[in-house]
C-alpha cells in the first residue's frame, strides 16, 4: 500500500511535557497536535503504547493489547470526580527534562488506585455502564490481563514463572480462587484500561479531525514476563518449566559488535499457523483501534529470525530460522483486508526479505544516518530510495542528528559533505531538508532533530541498560519560528498542499 507524499514527526507521548513527571494524554498532547498542523505535518509517529515492564521499554510490555496507565491524564480524572484535586497536590517536584520512572510509577499508581476505588463507590450508573460495556467488548484479552497484573502486584512484582506452580500452569481452580481474592485489584485494572482507551480515543479523534494520522508500532516479539506468554504458552518455544528454550536477537550489526540479545521468547510459528494466526489477527485488530498506520517492527523476522540458545550472554552464537513468510501476511490480509503497514526493514536484509516486502507492496524504511558509510550505491542515499517508502533522519534507536554528526569519523563527514554539497544551515536541518526532498512518499523526523538537540536527548541506545526512554521536552521550544521553518520545508518539497495553489507558468 502506498501513501500520499507527506511529512511527520516522531515523538512518543511519554516525552510530552506535563505536571506529573511523564507525558500524558492531556492538554499538551492536544497542543502538540495543533503545532504539527501549523508545521505542515500530517503524521505523528509514536512507539508502542503498552504498559512497560523491566527497563521501561515500550518494546517490552506486560501486554501486546493493553494500554499504559502511566499515560492517563490525571486532571481528566479530577474533572470526572474520581480524584480530589488535593490528591495531586502531593505530587513531588518531578524533573521536566526526563522521566524518573520509579518515583513516577509509584506516585501515579497510588493515585490511580484511589481513583478506581472512588469510581467503584460513587460513579454514576451511566459511567458504571460504560466501564462494564468496555469490559465486555474487550473480555477476550482484558480479563487475563487484569488477573496477570493483579497477581503480579500480589507477588511483589515478581515474574509470572516465580509464582506458585498452580498459577504458573494456570490451574483453573487456583485462578478462580485468586480472582475472588483479588476482586478489588481486578476492578482497578479494568478501570485503568477503560480510562486509558477512552482518553486515547479522544486524542486520536482530535488528531484525525485536524488532519493528523497516527503511525503506531507493533513489535514483532513480546516480553517473556507478559500476559501473552503466561496465557498462551503453547504459542512459544518453552521447556517443561515454561522457560524459553531460545530467545530473540539480531547478529552483530551497526549498533553492536556482539549483536543484540533481546531475550524475547520465540514464537512457535507452526502452531500459530495451525490456528489461523488467531492471536496475531486480534493483535492487529486491537492496534488499529489506536493508530491509523502500523510500523511493523523487525519485519525481516517474518522472513527469517535470529534465534539464540537460552543462557547465552551475547547474540553472537545465534542462528537463522525461517519465519512464517507470505502465508502469515496472506492470512492477515484475508481476515482484515488491505492494511496500512510500514515494514521496518532495517538491519541485515536479504533477498527473501525484499521479496516478501514487495509481494505485499509494503513501504520500507530508509535512515539517513546510515547513508554515509560507503559509495554511491549505499541503499539509504536519497537517490537510491524507493518512492513507496519512508525516510528518516534517524529513529528512536539512533543518536540525534546533532549527536551523530559530532561522533562521526573524518571519512564519514567527508562522504556526508560531498553528498550534501554546500551547506549553509545546521546539519540537522540539512539532513531534514535532504529527507524532505527525497522521492520517498513519507518523511518522518524525530522531534529532537527539529529542536537542534544533541546526544543528551537520545531516546534509546540499543544494548545499553538504563537511562533509556526517558527524554522529555518543553513544548515552548517548538516555537512558531520552528514551526514556520518546518512548514516551509513541507511546502517547498511538496509534502503538504498550499493554502492556495498558485497558477503555474505555461512552460510548467
Amino acid at each position: 500500500m502506498s501513501f500520499p507524499r507527506s511529512a511527520g514527526v516522531l515523538l512518543h507521548p511519554t516525552s510530552l511535557p506535563g505536571n506529573y513527571g511523564i507525558g500524558e494524554l492531556a492538554a499538551p498532547a492536544y497542543d502538540f497536535v495543533d503545532r504539527l498542523v501549523q508545521s505542515g505535518q500530517s503524521l505523528w509517529q509514536i512507539l508502542p503504547l503498552g504498559p512497560t515492564g523491566y527497563g521501561d521499554s515500550p518494546y517490552a510490555c506486560f501486554s501486546a493489547l493493553a494500554g499504559n496507565p502511566m499515560l492517563i491524564d490525571l486532571d481528566w480524572l479530577v474533572e470526572e470526580g474520581d480524584i480530589d484535586a488535593a490528591d495531586l497536590a502531593e505530587a513531588r517536584s518531578f524533573p521536566t527534562d526526563r522521566v524518573d520512572f520509579g518515583p513516577v510509577i509509584s506516585f501515579k499508581s497510588a493515585i490511580l488506585q484511589r481513583a478506581a476505588r472512588a469510581f467503584r463507590a460513587h460513579a454514576s450508573p451511566d459511567r458504571q455502564a460504560a466501564l462494564n460495556r468496555f469490559s465486555r467488548e474487550n473480555d477476550d484479552w482484558l480479563e487475563d490481563f487484569a488477573l496477570f497484573m493483579a497477581l503480579k502486584d500480589a507477588h511483589g512484582g515478581g515474574a509470572w514463572n516465580t509464582w506458585e506452580r498452580e498459577l504458573v500452569t494456570r490451574d483453573p481452580g487456583a485462578l478462580r480462587a485468586w480472582r475472588e481474592r483479588l476482586d478489588e485489584a481486578l476492578f482497578a485494572q479494568r478501570y485503568y484500561q477503560f480510562q486509558f482507551f477512552r482518553q486515547w480515543e479522544s486524542l486520536k479523534r482530535y488528531a484525525n479531525e485536524q488532519g493528523i494520522q497516527i503511525v503506531g508500532d507493533i513489535p514483532i516479539f513480546v516480553a517473556y514476563d507478559s500476559v501473552d506468554v503466561w496465557a498462551h504458552p503453547d504459542l512459544f518455544f518453552l521447556d517443561e518449566d515454561l522457560l524459553p528454550t531460545q530467545v530473540a536477537g539480531v547478529p552483530p550489526d551497526y549498533f553492536s559488535p556482539t549483536g543484540q540479545l533481546w531475550g524475547n521468547p520465540i514464537y512457535n510459528w507452526e502452531r500459530m499457523a495451525g490456528n489461523g494466526y488467531r492471536w496475531w489477527i486480534r493483535r492487529f485488530e486491537q492496534t488499529f483501534t489506536t493508530v491509523d498506520i502500523v510500523r511493523l517492527d523487525h519485519f525481516r523476522g517474518f522472513a527469517a529470525y535470529w534465534a539464540v540458545p537460552s543462557g547465552e550472554t551475547t547474540a553472537i552464537n545465534g542462528h537463522w530460522e525461517t519465519g512464517p513468510g507470505a502465508g502469515f501476511f496472506q492470512t492477515i490480509k484475508d481476515a482484515l483486508g488491505e492494511l496500512p503497514i510500514i515494514a521496518e526493514d532495517l538491519g541485515h536484509i536479504t533477498e527473501d526479505v525484499l521479496e516478501l516486502r514487495e509481494q505485499f507492496d509494503l513501504p520500507g524504511m530508509n535512515v539517513l544516518q546510515f547513508a554515509f558509510t560507503s559509495d554511491a550505491g549505499n541503499p539509504y542515499l536519497p537517490h537510491n530510495v524507493r518512492r513507496n517508502s519512508v525516510i528518516y533522519t534517524g529513529t528512536h534507536d539512533n543518536d540525534t542528528t546533532v549527536g551523530w554528526y559530532a561522533s562521526r569519523e573524518a571519512w564519514e563527514l567527508e562522504l556526508c559533505h560531498r553528498y550534501l554539497g554546500p551547506v549553509n544551515e545546521p546539519i540537522n536541518w540539512a539532513l531534514m531538508r535532504t529527507a524532505y526532498r527525497s522521492v520517498a512518499d513519507l518523511a518522518i523526523v524525530p522531534m529532537q532533530d527539529i529542536l537542534d538537540l544533541g546526544s543528551e536527548a537520545r531516546m534509546n541506545t540499543p544494548g545499553k541498560f538504563g537511562n533509556n526512554w526517558d527524554w522529555r521536552f518543553d513544548l515552548d521550544d517548538f516555537t512558531p519560528e520552528v514551526q514556520a521553518r518546518l512548514k516551509e520545508l513541507a511546502l517547498t518539497y511538496g509534502r503538504m498542499e498550499p493554502a492556495e495553489k498558485q497558477e503555474r507558468p505555461e512552460w510548467m
